[in-house]
């Protein structure tokens, strides 16, 4: 199987370390695309092709990953339209539907919407996936297996996936501000940034792990460690007091807001 990629951003960067740092696919079956040879030195220390030719892509993969921004990918995806057919055609572009993409690559083409995250770089990301109706189940199963070498996937309805992006895809930025800030109140006491950076990571890491392997409830084992009296229910309140709950809401709302704003640009 060999993957190819349109864009050498970030995420890019992180799905293609994540595929082949787990063996899923070898780094000599993988081409990059990039319109600026610079981006594309990170890759020189491997064997991934590299090329600044968006149609070399297409003639070397089996399956393409357009991952370049929303407003690059219609002219990518035109560029590239006569070569797509045969393919399955991944596209990470938050807030650009199926429904656009069908009209830009023509009937008939495989296509499916992805909504990864930048965890998939160390395995522990998660890729949401919804396919248009020329995917057989046979295709869905080789893209999962593919974007399992970079964390989980779930097979979501399209309606679902901007809700989705604001709950996983985005959703490490915030995460990354709360350790940030949490490191930044340790070192008001004291604590060296890089520790505190180190115990606030490790309590998010074995938060998420305990919800995900014990099954339980996240209210359940909120209250588990609020002792009666104790340090963190007062931690707790504090937190409700100054809106904790409904800031992350308005998050994902803005989130969501964004992503149908872009879908229908």
């Amino acid at each position: 199987m060999k993957i190819g990629f349109i864009g050498s951003g970030n995420m890019a960067t992180a799905l293609a370390k994540g595929f082949i740092s787990s063996g899923t696919v070898a780094d000599n079956c993988v081409t990059i695309s990039d319109k600026f040879p610079e981006s594309l030195k990170k890759w020189s220390d491997t064997k991934v092709k590299t090329t600044t030719d968006n149609k070399e892509v297409f003639n070397c993969s089996d399956i393409v990953i357009f991952a370049v921004k929303p407003n690059i990918l219609p002219n990518a995806m035109t560029e590239t339209k006569s070569l797509a057919k045969g393919k399955i055609v991944v596209s990470i572009a938050a807030g650009v539907t199926i429904s656009t993409m069908e009209d830009l690559l023509g009937s008939g083409i495989k296509i499916v919407r992805a909504m990864p995250n930048t965890p998939a770089q160390v395995g522990c990301g998660m890729t949401v996936l919804s396919p248009n109706k020329n995917v057989s189940t046979e295709d869905m199963a080789v893209i999962r297996n593919l974007f399992s070498g970079a964390g989980d996937t779930l097979v979501l309805e399209e309606k679902y996936i901007n809700a989705a992006t604001a709950l996983h895809g985005s959703s490490p930025a915030y995460i990354y501000m709360l350790i940030d800030t949490m490191a930044d109140c340790g070192v008001k006491y004291g604590i060296p940034k890089n520790i505190g950076i180190q115990l606030a990571a490790k309590a998010v890491e074995g938060s998420a792990k305990m919800v995900l392997q014990t099954q339980k409830h996240p209210t359940e084992l909120k209250d588990a460690v609020c002792s009666p009296g104790g340090t963190t229910i007062a931690a707790v309140l504090e937190l409700e007091k100054n809106g904790f709950s409904s800031s992350v809401n308005s998050a994902i709302d803005a989130c969501i807001t964004r992503a149908e704003e872009m879908s229908k640009n």
